[in-house]
């Protein structure tokens, strides 16, 4: 069962890492700190969009993922009498 758990916890440590090593480029790119500042901002709002999206696509998936299992427990339940 922590099978299920490891795409969402995926998802969002890759989108966290994401995020570390766009800050850290940012960071030691040529720029000007203005010009920097907004570029991660920027980037920041991206990286929360998709990773918003992504962990909406998680959560559907067990969602789907639970129904089938309740409605292959009601099956087998039934299979048993």
């Amino acid at each position: 069962m922590a099978n299920k758990d490891s795409g969402t916890g995926f998802a969002i440590g890759f989108a966290v890492g994401a995020v570390i090593g766009l800050a850290i480029g940012f960071l030691y790119a040529p720029r000007s700190g203005k010009e920097t500042r907004g570029l991660l901002k920027e980037k920041a709002g991206e990286v929360k969009e998709r990773t918003s999206d992504i962990v909406q696509k998680a959560k559907e998936t067990a969602a789907e993922a639970k129904k089938m299992a309740k409605a292959k427990l009601e099956e087998m339940r039934e299979q048993a009498k």
